[in-house]
């Protein structure tokens, strides 16, 4: 048998086999791919196209020369780069599919009209010019207008200010006299003369705007300074009192500072604080470190973990020796420096750990006997403003102490705690202003850092301005007013997150709980006399007592004039009419005291009830001697004789 034929009818059996169970394609030999080729192609293609983009180059170069104008001469170039782009796509297929047996194109976009009009460059760099694209110079004359108004805002810091929207928040009815942010601007807490401290969450806050909690923790101290460590989990409480606290950030105490000695002379021998506090902060770098100032005359800074003695003690002193009472205190930007400002005028600044002598001292900074009522240093930490109590906002050099780099002079404070503080950008200094009662609005102004002139203001409300915070991450101004307001300003495009976050939340509604007075067993399939009576709810208890004329008994009016049946009169506070309202006495009848008393003696004379029935066995009868004649006579002489004898 031919061997040839065996094969041929396998091959014709296979071939039936596959196409029945559906694997006719195997057994196929798979395609390759010569890539040297490929490439090799590639590589001749562009070798091409270079050329001719030159020829044509070269060809426009002679136009010209010859006086043509460039823009006959462009759209007869881009035809004739077209029709060679579509030649040469056809012939790399040819060649492709005839060397390769592959379906392949040409690899690489084809040559964009563009670059015909491109003369500086001898090789294509980079991708295709968008076909908007008109020239150089339109496009640089557009830039520089562009680059101009970004310069200008740059410049302008007055337009980067926030106050295009504002929201308020009711603290109370008295001087919001403390404001603190925590660092990532989540949360706001207020303190006033009215001892509270106030929680502002803004994520949690509809437009309802209210506290999440209100809390006391300095009891009747009016609350002078609040602020959150550079970490954001503890704040410290400065108030009226000796002792500081330090709350966490939900109001639960976590520290008070031990009072010191009020009978030892020397300061610096006592634990803590012998007098009121005026101010408070935190170290800006070490979390655990805080600082206050007393009208003990000191400046004390604390460790959070040690609350039985104070870390140092900083003693600021007059011209002649003598104690002086710092009203404000600060820490420099890199916390290395700290800074008072005291009663006598003077702003005195020592090094954080050298105690003794100042490094930095200006002896007139204010007016003596004013309380310089804010110190802060400028982002650079270059800068120091010193707010006074001489309605003046004054800039210093710290490297030349001596007199101050700018003056701004009326500006009304009459608030000890009147803050001022630099914008993020270090460009503006801020502070608010005090007005008395309906005398005008208080404002927050706003100065140039450079030139110290008056470039914005803001009029806040009809009372004082007297905290101001200008948070750097949120960009939102928080101001504190003399009427119990909390005021925030953003601006929805320049300001993050904060008062943006609750404004946009709608009011949620009320919902009245009734509560059951008693649990209730429904049994629908009761008898009725095994059936309870349908529970009904407090609130409604309530409305149908108020229609009952008994239990809703009007009750009964205060009496007039000095009293009746019993009743003491309302105005009586005396320690008679306390007596007379306990004993309830009734003399509406007592005419006559004497009838009044001998009115049952002979009834009970006649009839005994309560004393005489118990003596009856043991009390003797009472036996009374006669008087005689001589006695009667004796009697009836008058006094003066009976002297004489």
């Amino acid at each position: 048998m031919d061997p040839k034929k065996v094969d041929e009818g396998k091959m014709s059996g296979d071939g039936d086999i596959g196409s029945v169970m559906g694997f006719s394609g195997f057994g196929k030999k798979a395609r390759t791919f010569d890539f040297d080729a490929i490439f090799e192609q590639t590589r001749r293609t562009a070798i091409e196209r270079s050329q001719r983009v030159l020829e044509e180059r070269q060809k426009e170069t002679q136009m010209e020369e010859e006086g043509e104008s460039s823009k006959s001469v462009k759209p007869s170039v881009h035809s004739q780069k077209e029709k060679a782009a579509s030649s040469r796509a056809h012939e790399s297929e040819s060649s492709s599919g005839s060397d390769s047996d592959s379906d392949s194109e040409l690899i690489g976009p084809p040559v964009p009209p563009q670059h015909a009009a491109q003369e500086e460059d001898d090789e294509l760099v980079g991708p295709p010019l968008p076909p908007g694209y008109s020239g150089s110079t339109a496009y640089s004359d557009d830039d520089d207008e562009g680059d101009a108004q970004d310069d200008d805002d740059d410049d302008n810091p007055v337009k980067k200010i926030p106050d295009t929207h504002e929201i308020t928040l009711q603290h109370g009815t008295k001087t919001v006299s403390a404001l603190g942010l925590d660092p990532s601007g989540a949360r706001l807490v207020t303190g006033g003369y009215d001892y509270d401290v106030r929680f502002w969450d803004f994520a949690g806050m509809d437009q309802a705007l209210q506290a999440f909690r209100s809390l006391q923790p300095c009891e009747c101290h009016q609350i002078k300074s609040l602020q959150y460590s550079i970490t954001g989990d503890v704040i410290l409480v400065v108030s009226g009192n000796a002792q500081a606290k330090v709350l966490d950030r939900d109001g639960f105490n976590v520290m008070e500072c031990v009072k010191g000695d009020q009978y030892i002379v020397d300061m610096a021998n006592t634990k803590g604080h012998t007098a009121m506090l005026n101010c408070g902060c935190w170290h800006p770098k070490v979390k655990e470190e805080f600082m206050t100032c007393s009208n003990d005359g000191t400046v004390r800074t604390w460790d959070l973990n040690s609350e039985k003695k104070h870390k140092s003690v900083f003693k600021p002193r007059s011209l002649q020796g003598k104690k002086v009472t710092p009203t404000c205190c600060t820490y420099s930007r890199d916390g290395k420096l700290i800074a008072a400002g005291c009663q006598d005028g003077s702003i005195q600044i020592w090094d954080r750990n050298l105690s003794v002598h100042t490094k930095f001292h200006c002896r007139q900074a204010h007016t003596p006997g004013s309380d310089t009522s804010c110190l802060s240093f400028s982002y650079d930490g270059m800068t120091l403003a010193s707010r006074g109590g001489d309605d003046t906002l004054k800039t210093w050099d710290i490297r030349n102490f001596r007199k101050p780099v700018n003056v701004a002079t009326g500006l009304t404070n009459y608030f000890s705690m009147t803050d001022c503080c630099f914008s993020p950008d270090d460009k503006l200094l801020v502070t608010g202003t005090s007005v008395r009662k309906d005398e005008g609005n208080g404002k927050l102004v706003f100065f140039d850092r450079g030139s110290f002139q008056r470039v914005y203001e803001i009029e806040v409300t009809n009372a004082s301005v007297v905290r101001c915070l200008w948070h750097p991450k949120l960009n939102q101004i928080m101001v504190g007013t003399g009427n119990g307001l909390a005021k925030v300003y953003y601006d929805p495009v320049k300001s993050h997150r904060g008062a943006k976050l609750c404004v946009v939340k709608s009011q949620r509604k009320e919902k009245q709980a009734e509560t059951l007075t008693q649990d209730y067993i429904i049994t629908p399939h009761a008898l009725p006399m095994f059936r309870e009576a349908r529970q009904r709810s407090t609130r409604k208890q309530l409305e149908k007592d108020r229609l009952d004329p008994k239990k809703s008994h009007k009750p009964e009016p205060p009496v007039s004039g000095p009293g009746r049946g019993g009743r003491v009169a309302a105005h009586g506070g005396t320690l008679s009419s306390f007596i007379v309202k306990n004993i309830a006495l009734d003399k509406t009848d007592d005419s006559n005291p004497r009838e009044a008393i001998l009115r049952h003696a002979k009834e009970a004379s006649e009839n005994p009830y309560w004393v005489a029935p118990a003596y009856t066995q043991t009390q003797p009868e009472p036996v009374f001697a006669e008087e005689s004649e001589e006695d009667e006579e004796a009697d009836k002489e008058p006094e003066w004789k009976k002297r004489k004898i």
